[in-house]
């Protein structure tokens, strides 16, 4: 597919949305105490139309979160280049764009270094599905993905590597943080808002003992129950 020099026509009225759908979710971050200063990004892939190529739209590199708006978005092809924007795209681009292309289910992509899922990172322990949130949620554990170094696509390959084929949406990139991917933006903050949650959780029940194993014939109930009946349909 070739790469595209800025956003075609047929897109403008998505990508449009999207910026402002992501900056939005940017606010959810902070919020949730999920990130500090500067760190932390939120992109949403925008399907290509008329046979033009996906794109992504994200947070521009170094900004404070009090400066994120639509208009501050940036738009990048699935290589990582700018395609729309007037500041360098966040330093996580090629992470989020190769889990894009090499995940087409995926539509969103969440960054952070929420201080509990970020501790077992350090670790490089996965955290075991001892409570039915995770169940519901996750599926199963949260798995560790490997130590990569920022700056090209090793974290995405190490993301699309842990996830590819496992019902998690979290992945702990060891010694760095947690990622998190859903069918679009929302869907992924909402998940790393739980993983922080059911980080913490499970452990303070370790400061007090060994937590309880869940069978996995119950996981999977949780996880069919939560995926396809919960809520609203």
């Amino acid at each position: 597919m070739p790469a595209v020099s800025e956003v075609p026509a047929s897109m403008r009225e998505a990508v449009d949305a999207a910026k402002q759908k992501v900056a939005d979710l940017h606010a959810e971050l902070p919020r949730w105490g999920l990130v500090v200063w500067t760190a932390g990004n939120v992109s949403e892939r925008v399907k290509g139309v008329d046979g033009a190529p996906d794109l992504l739209v994200i947070k521009p590199s170094g900004v404070s979160y009090d400066e994120l708006d639509a208009d501050a978005m940036v738009v990048t092809d699935l290589k990582g280049e700018l395609v729309e924007g007037t500041r360098s795209p966040s330093s996580d681009t090629a992470a989020h764009a190769y889990v894009y292309e090499h995940m087409p289910e995926v539509g969103g992509v969440v960054h952070t270094h929420s201080t509990y899922a970020t501790a077992w990172a350090a670790r490089g322990e996965e955290i075991p599905c001892v409570l039915t949130m995770m169940g519901d949620e996750f599926g199963g554990p949260i798995p560790v993905g490997p130590f990569a170094i920022i700056g090209d696509d090793s974290i995405g390959r190490g993301i699309v590597e842990t996830l590819s084929g496992h019902r998690s949406k979290a992945v702990l990139m060891q010694n760095h943080g947690p990622f998190t991917i859903g069918g679009d933006a929302k869907a992924a903050v909402k998940a790393a808002v739980l993983l922080e949650e059911v980080a913490k959780t499970v452990h303070v029940s370790r400061q007090l003992g060994d937590p309880l194993p869940i069978e996995q014939r119950h996981i999977d109930s949780l996880f069919d129950r939560y995926q396809n009946v919960y809520g609203q349909h």
